[in-house]
């Protein structure tokens, strides 16, 4: 389970390595060859008289050029440090394996991504023996998928988008969008994409949204998380989750609907409502003409 932002903005390569590609190949429009296998890696560098070294994650990438290894690094905020480690982590990785690493920097935040995507220079200024100039997905190049159709095309890049972008105006369209493309993968899969993106929702109002959202649909209940979202008492009734879904999808609620809706003693009739706030157009279409 991802537990953090930082975890899961570098755990979903894990989950779809071929995602990780994909943004080097669309997003960044580096002609990185086709991998046909991927593996996991240790991430350890330690050595054996070590002040301790770990990247996020790294994986081993085959290709027709030869085989790469690809070290993805997930960055809250500016480190200075990172400027010693990421060399070392580079150099450590190609005496080890004698193949070509990759450094590929994850982060949420635009002077975060700016920061970490200045070379790294080492020796002689103006001259330098060593540069390291790393790879950065961020808020200015993950494309933001606000489109169901986009977002069902791609869905592990519908995900990064929602974890790089889920707050703000563009929240809601975002969020929508995923949710309804994740009712066209596997549930399990789902399920882990449903975490990772809760990690990362830094905004409450977005988070409580998306957690409305992910209940509605309950791809939500199949995960851990739910079990601490109960104990904390933060999921609201069924009445105000519809309510809410409506608003959050900028569709206008009358002081009619809004009363019947808090009204409803149903629990049934209720969940069918909060299934259908997420698709409706018009909060009339909650119910069907027989009243349901």
């Amino acid at each position: 389970m991802a537990g953090s932002s930082h975890e899961a903005m570098h755990r979903i390569f894990q989950k779809d390595p071929a995602l990780l590609t994909r943004a080097l190949q669309q997003v960044l429009r580096i002609p990185f060859p086709e991998p046909y296998d991927f593996a996991g890696m240790n991430v350890d560098l330690t050595e054996i008289e070590p002040v301790e070294r770990r990247v996020d994650t790294l994986l081993r990438a085959e290709t027709d050029e030869g085989t790469y290894l690809l070290v993805v690094e997930s960055q809250g905020k500016p480190d200075d440090r990172k400027r010693g480690s990421w060399p070392y982590y580079l150099s450590y990785l190609y005496e080890k394996y004698r193949c070509e690493p990759v450094l590929i920097v994850v982060t949420q935040n635009s002077a975060t991504a700016r920061w970490a995507a200045e070379p790294i220079h080492l020796g002689v200024r103006g001259c330098p023996s060593l540069t390291v100039r790393p790879f950065v997905l961020g808020p200015d190049n993950v494309p933001v998928i606000a489109d169901e159709r986009e977002a069902e095309r791609d869905v592990p890049l519908a995900v990064l988008s929602a974890m790089t972008h889920g707050r703000g105006r563009q929240a809601p369209a975002i969020l929508e969008s995923l949710a309804a493309a994740l009712r066209t993968i596997d549930r399990d899969s789902a399920a882990v994409f449903v975490q990772f993106v809760d990690s990362c929702l830094a905004d409450t109002r977005a988070r409580q949204m998306w957690r409305d959202m992910m209940t509605t649909i309950q791809y939500f209940w199949r995960h851990p998380l739910a079990e601490q979202v109960r104990e904390e008492g933060r999921l609201e009734t069924r009445a105000e989750m519809t309510l809410n879904i409506l608003e959050w999808r900028g569709v206008p609620v009358s002081d009619a609907i809004r009363h019947r809706v808090e009204t409803c003693t149903d629990e049934d009739l209720l969940k069918l409502w909060a299934r259908r706030a997420m698709d409706v157009s018009r909060a009339e279409d909650l119910f069907d003409a027989d009243g349901s």
